[in-house]
């Protein structure tokens, strides 16, 4: 189980510099456009999160995942102020509450019950649910991100065209056990 908490923090992390990616591609205007009247704007998509995002892991283990204090609706109207220094101090609150929690998990705590809207769910069953949804909201920060961006996009996965070259590079080495985002992971700490 302690391979299971390794894990799943680095998938959190994968999918945080997914975002951080995208950030770097775009400015303050970029992160405020949507495709439709009815769509979020990449600043809403941001603003959802933290607030899911801290709403869900402050006090995980004790408190309901739905705090009293959360105001969801609010979380879908634009945030007009935003420039991407404020986007991204809101983009690492969040992700700031959730390692923090993540960090103080150890394996005993996997089996226990906590709440989101008075629902139980196994911690593991918490930590899945959060991950599928912030791996939804970031894929969407990345398409949208990908159709606004003035410039090159610069490809945040095997750019198209690449997959044959990739792979023979990749089954060139000697087979290992290793995280699939460890390498991923490398490469970005070195930007």
């Amino acid at each position: 189980m302690e391979s299971y908490l390794e894990s799943i923090r680095k998938q959190f992390e994968y999918y945080k510099s997914l975002g951080d990616k995208s950030f770097r591609q775009l400015n303050d205007e970029l992160v405020h456009q949507s495709p439709g009247k009815d769509s979020n704007s990449i600043a809403v998509m941001v603003r959802h999160l933290e607030g899911n995002m801290l709403s869900r892991w402050t006090d995980f283990l004790t408190s309901d995942g739905e705090k009293e204090w959360r105001t969801r609706d609010l979380e879908f109207e634009s945030p007009e102020s935003w420039n991407m220094e404020s986007l991204q101090s809101h983009w690492e609150k969040g992700w700031n509450c959730l390692f923090e929690a993540i960090n103080q998990l150890s394996d005993r705590d996997l089996e226990r019950i906590i709440y989101i809207r008075n629902q139980g769910h196994t911690v593991v069953e918490a930590i899945n649910r959060q991950l599928a949804h912030y791996a939804y909201h970031v894929g969407q920060i990345v398409y949208l991100s990908r159709q606004i961006c003035p410039n090159e996009w610069q490809s945040l996965s095997i750019p198209k065209g690449d997959s044959a070259t990739y792979n023979k590079d990749k089954f060139s080495q000697e087979k290992q056990r290793r995280h699939f985002t460890d390498e991923y992971l490398r490469e970005e700490d070195k930007k």
